[in-house]
């Protein structure tokens, strides 16, 4: 298979913008330039690598692919600055995907640790951490925060933590709708706010205490500071990370309903294994902040 790093560039900017158009804008060069590196790509492989949608994405070869152009970019964009090659402007990209509660809390303060010698941007992909490893293993990304220990091949695994999480609500929605405690017919109809549809953790957590599944009414807040201001406006309880709890000036406008009962999430960094300069240092930054931040993870 004979492909050129400049073909590869252009899959993974196809795929990162979204459309020919736009990746043409991205790389600077004409819309059909892009699809004629598209095509011969393909010729190359002898499969078809992108579905032709809005926007687009890459079929499972074209996800095998995706894999060699990031790595083969990240490491050509890396040698090129260890060799005085870059333009005074260039920067090397990380995509990482990352839980939303971690962003909010503890995790840009670690990416903005990052030395800036390395002259790295990002992209950063947010989604519930059940799903970060998705698009990692996808190959969407280079780095995920996620709650998935099993590596994917080609990757390291790094244990970074537990996020802890407690049931919440405001003192009058508590009052109003768990007079009694916990119990299951108080559950079964109190409102509760989740991240998003993808996010099944208070669902979990209701199954815990009931024994059989629940489906009281669902408020869909996907924005980490809009799901706890939600809460705290009284739209419905929720599971709130104890980092971000503790860093509220007004702390005492939601109260713990079972605080014998936290929720522990475990989450790893995944990071495909690359001899890169700026992954490895990121990768430095991130464990250290995890390991001040977060509870450590349990032992098997």
């Amino acid at each position: 298979m004979d492909v050129s790093l400049e073909q590869l560039r252009t899959l993974a900017a196809v795929v990162d913008e979204g459309t020919f158009d736009a990746a043409s804008v991205a790389l600077g060069v004409t819309p059909s330039a892009v699809s004629q590196r598209i095509k011969a790509l393909e010729v190359a492989c002898g499969r078809v690598l992108l579905t032709r949608s809005k926007p687009v994405r890459p079929t499972p070869p074209g996800q095998a692919m995706l894999r060699l152009a990031r790595s083969s970019t990240q490491l050509a964009d890396d040698t090129a600055r260890e060799l005085g090659l870059g333009t005074s402007r260039s920067h090397t990209r990380l995509p990482i995907a990352v839980n939303a509660d971690s962003m909010a809390t503890w995790f840009l303060p670690a990416v903005a640790r990052l030395p800036a010698r390395h002259r790295a941007v990002f992209d950063v992909h947010i989604d519930d951490q059940d799903r970060t490893f998705e698009l990692f293993s996808s190959e969407s990304v280079l780095a995920a925060v996620t709650s998935v220990a099993r590596p994917v091949p080609g990757c390291s695994v790094t244990p970074l933590g537990t996020m802890r999480y407690f049931a919440c609500a405001a003192v009058d929605f508590a009052d109003a709708h768990f007079p009694d405690g916990l119990t299951p017919s108080a559950l079964a109809t109190a409102p509760v706010v989740v991240f998003n549809r993808k996010d099944s953790l208070q669902h979990r957590f209701l199954r815990e205490l009931a024994g059989r599944d629940l489906d009281p009414p669902t408020h869909h807040l996907p924005a980490s500071a809009d799901f706890l201001r939600g809460i705290q406006l009284g739209l419905g309880w929720g599971l709130v990370p104890v980092l971000q709890w503790q860093t509220l000036s007004d702390a005492d406008s939601i109260v713990g309903l079972a605080p014998d009962r936290p929720v522990d999430v475990p989450l790893y960094w995944q990071v495909w294994t690359l001899d890169s300069p700026a992954l490895q240092a990121l990768t430095s930054v991130v464990t250290a902040a995890a390991a001040h931040s977060l509870l450590p993870v349990p032992a098997d």
